[in-house]
């Protein structure tokens, strides 16, 4: 592990004993419909920005709270042990998103296993801006998504492999999970509204599991 559990952005919740396993689905043009898009060029690929919106009967001026423009830089998730970590330098955040195994049971660090599930302990979605994620190294990742709405549950989420050949690019306000590495490490372009406000949900406080993302290679298309 190469990150200090001081520096993290937020506090794992854990304590419970049951999960809900998503389902695993091949990213596709088709089936990432209202969730996203995938993206074969991220150059100039844009981000979308929302309008923050209007608190009482008058409306937001035109061409006014919309300009915070967009911010990128690396984003790195990584296995250490049995346990799912990752870092945003876009954003300077650092995370500690799930794990192999019951965390009560989970190594911090040291060499990684064989890994059936990520079980991850929280989701969010960015109400300001989308966000953009494209591997720089050709390596293959998931991530969990659900179309938006404040009463999501554990099972509005799938799970959506993409094989490291195109990146993933999530529309405002679409839940989403941490990105996993199907390998042991995965090195992302992430672009993202610079504003970066969260809405998250904690599973194990709302719902008492966590959310179990299939690491398997059958993902069906």
């Amino acid at each position: 592990m190469d990150i200090n559990p001081a520096e993290l952005s937020y506090v794992p919740t854990t304590g419970v004993r049951r999960l809900h396993e998503t389902p695993l689905v091949a990213a596709s043009v088709g089936n990432l419909k209202g969730y996203g898009r995938l993206v074969h060029e991220p150059r100039g690929f844009p981000v979308e920005i929302v309008q923050w919106p209007a608190r009482g009967r008058r409306p937001i001026d035109k061409n006014t709270g919309d300009q915070g423009g967009v911010t990128e830089g690396l984003f790195e998730s990584w296995w250490s042990g049995d346990t799912l970590y990752a870092r945003n330098e876009a954003v300077n955040d650092r995370y500690l998103f799930g794990w192999s195994d019951w965390p009560e049971l989970a190594r911090a660090d040291g060499p990684t296993g064989e890994r059936k599930h990520a079980l991850l302990w929280r989701a969010n979605y960015h109400p300001d801006g989308g966000q953009l994620f494209y591997p720089l190294k050709g390596q293959s990742f998931a991530v969990p998504l659900a179309l938006p709405g404040d009463d999501v549950t554990p099972e509005q989420f799938i799970t959506f492999v993409c094989d490291g050949t195109c990146g993933l690019y999530v529309h405002p306000n679409v839940w989403h999970g941490p990105v996993i590495p199907l390998g042991d490490r995965v090195e992302l372009l992430d672009r993202q509204g610079r504003v970066h406000a969260r809405v998250s949900v904690d599973f194990p406080k709302e719902f008492g599991c966590y959310l179990a993302a299939p690491l398997g290679l059958s993902a069906k298309k």
